[in-house]
This record gives C-alpha cells, sequence and structure tokens, in this order.
C-alpha cells in the first residue's frame, strides 16, 4: 500500500468524477465509495468518499463542499511514451476543460494535469546545450505538445 494518497477536494461531484478519470486512463478502477448513513452529517446514501486507482497510483475524491477549489499549485504529469499517447490524453482531458501552455491543462472539475512525452525530459538534457535551449523554446510555444516539432526545434530544424 502507498504511503500518501493524494485527496482530491470536490463540491459534489468527487463520484462523477473518479468515474471520469477511470474512463480517460486504461489501467484504472473505482475501489471504493463510503456514503452518508442515517446519522448524516449529510443526506442518507450521499456519496463522501470515493477511492480509485490509476495506473497504480490510489487517489481519493471527497465531497467536502464549495469552502475549496482547484488552481495550478497542484497538478498531475502524465508521462506519455508516443504522440497517440499525448492526444488521447490531451484530448481526453481538456473535454469540457481548457488548455494552458507547456503541456498543462484543466480538466471539466479545474483539475490541472501535466501532459508529457517522455522525450523531452532527453531533449531538455540532451548534450546539445543549444538544441535543449531550441525545445524549452519551441515548448514554452506550445498548449499541447508535439514531439515532432520539439524534435526538429534540438535538432535546429
Amino acid at each position: 500500500m502507498q504511503k500518501i494518497t493524494p485527496c482530491l477536494w470536490f463540491d459534489t461531484q468527487a463520484e462523477e468524477a473518479a468515474e471520469y478519470y477511470v474512463s480517460v486512463f486504461d489501467n484504472a478502477s473505482i475501489t471504493g465509495v463510503s456514503r452518508f448513513g442515517e446519522a448524516g452529517p449529510g443526506p442518507a446514501g450521499q456519496v463522501v468518499v470515493v477511492e480509485f486507482e490509476i495506473e497504480g497510483q490510489v487517489f481519493q475524491a471527497l465531497n467536502g463542499g464549495p469552502a475549496f477549489s482547484f488552481n495550478e499549485a497542484v497538478s498531475f504529469v502524465v508521462d506519455c511514451a508516443s504522440q497517440e499517447e499525448v492526444d488521447r490524453y490531451w484530448n481526453s482531458l481538456t473535454d469540457g476543460g481548457s488548455e494552458s501552455q507547456c503541456g498543462w491543462l484543466k480538466d471539466r472539475y479545474g483539475v490541472s494535469w501535466q501532459i508529457v512525452p517522455k522525450v523531452l525530459s532527453q531533449l531538455i538534457n540532451g548534450p546539445d546545450p543549444a538544441g535543449a535551449q531550441r525545445a524549452v523554446q519551441a515548448m514554452l510555444g506550445m498548449q499541447k505538445l508535439v514531439i515532432a516539432e520539439l524534435q526538429r526545434a534540438y535538432d535546429g530544424g
């Protein structure tokens, strides 16, 4: 069992959000749902916490009310092996959400994600400092990261 579990605070959409996240990722499932009983404090049957897992990472989604909302101070990085994977996650997570820069986005619930091709680290930490700088500059001009454009920038093309 993992020692630290991210808990995502939602107003009332914890179950809906968890179902959405497990639909986006292949290796994902809802592992538990806790509901209020007759004694409350909320209406009997209302979801309190949903536990779910994505790619081996356990999460909790809490219906905590409107007191807090998400911001970019916390984000989830999704390492992608291919452009196809970048495109799939980007398209799924921006559906109802919003695009930002450098591979960042907010999903329909306001949760921030970074959709990053694994090759990006190789390019910006590559042996050619000028190529690495060009790749960084290319990245800064993108919303969704495009591997071919990052590679072309690194190569000087």
